[in-house]
């Protein structure tokens, strides 16, 4: 969830709380002592002024506030801030798309338990949020929805080996979405290095597309459900939401049923600076990691020496997929 987001609240102490927890804007006046944070406000006395004009805030009641909130996006308005008691999502759908379309950003005024609906309403969703918070408990709310739709940051391996190594199970993830070139799942065998694993979207002389599917990997794998946590391939199941990652994108989507098979493995060893990690997935033309170009090579084509992305996480302990600070060496 690469967005904006402004905590609204009128509480000294949650805004401290806010801060400690990485959120550096605020709906609110300025206050000279929380220097680090960024404040917007009707009020002057604000970093980022609402002043009617180049950003505008607006009240949803009915269809004709939705035509003057275009009007504005036609008159040249940068961001427009939205407020409702009904997040219907059709009306907001196109309001979205025809702010898009006039070179406008659409924000929306909400509470924590409607960010999810509002950051996927068109797959991409709103352009920010202004959540207005009561407790440190929505705070938490937040931070984890946030965490759980952030985009990973991807960044370039060398591949340093690949080796075939006999039978193993191997787990397909099939999605209940279509999914787009790019997309996989982060996968690897160190829940601290972990190979973007592309889906089946490309049909060959021997196999049609099956663009909900990821051919992820041996059973014993680690993949990244969100930023924070791990988790292991062979636990996965039917109704549990996955994060599917590209290198400019990440979403949330549900699998829809997960295979076991016994097929033939290999292991694809890469480095990353001073850090090397690996992934075991199947060996066949349909399995692809990820190029840092955004496209997809074969398994079966990858040789020592060609760069592929992978994510780097902290070298830290995992207890039940969250992060612990102990000593582990994984290898």
């Amino acid at each position: 969830m690469n967005k904006e987001i402004f905590i609204k609240t009128q509480d000294k102490e949650l805004i401290k709380t806010a801060l400690s927890l990485g959120f550096k804007k605020f709906y609110h006046e300025k206050l000279p002592e929380f220097r680090d944070a960024v404040f917007m406000h009707e009020s002057a006395n604000a970093d980022i002024t609402i002043d009617g004009k180049n950003i505008v805030k607006k009240r949803i009641t009915g269809a004709k506030d939705i035509e003057e909130i275009k009007k504005f996006c036609a008159s040249g308005t940068n961001v427009v801030i939205v407020e409702t008691t009904d997040w219907t999502v059709i009306p907001y759908e196109n309001l979205i798309v025809e702010a898009h379309l006039l070179g406008s950003k659409v924000f929306a005024l909400t509470r924590p338990q409607d960010i999810e609906l509002l950051s996927t309403i068109m797959e991409k969703g709103v352009d920010g949020l202004v959540i207005e918070v009561e407790s440190e408990k929505e705070l938490e709310i937040v931070q984890k929805l946030k965490n759980r739709l952030e985009t990973p940051r991807l960044v370039e391996a060398f591949v340093k080996s690949v080796d075939q190594c006999g039978l193993g199970e191997r787990v397909c993830v099939d999605t209940v979405s279509i999914l787009k070139p790019g997309e996989g799942l982060l996968v690897g065998n160190t829940a601290d290095f972990l190979f973007l694993v592309h889906n089946e979207n490309i049909e060959t002389e021997y196999a049609r597309a099956r663009p909900f599917r990821i051919n992820a990997g041996a059973v014993h794998s680690y993949f990244l459900k969100d930023s924070e946590r791990t988790g292991y391939l062979c636990e996965l199941h039917a109704g549990e939401k996955v994060l599917v990652v590209s290198p400019s994108s990440a979403r949330e989507v549900s699998v829809g049923r997960v295979k076991i098979e016994s097929r033939p493995l290999a292991l694809i060893r890469a480095k990353a600076g001073e850090r090397e990690g690996s992934v075991m997935v199947q060996w066949a033309e349909t399995i692809r990691l990820v190029k840092p170009d955004g496209k997809p090579i074969s398994v079966t084509e990858l040789k020592s020496g060609d760069k592929v992305l992978v994510w780097l996480g902290e070298k830290v302990g995992r207890h039940f997929g969250a992060k612990v600070e102990e000593f582990i060496l994984e290898r």
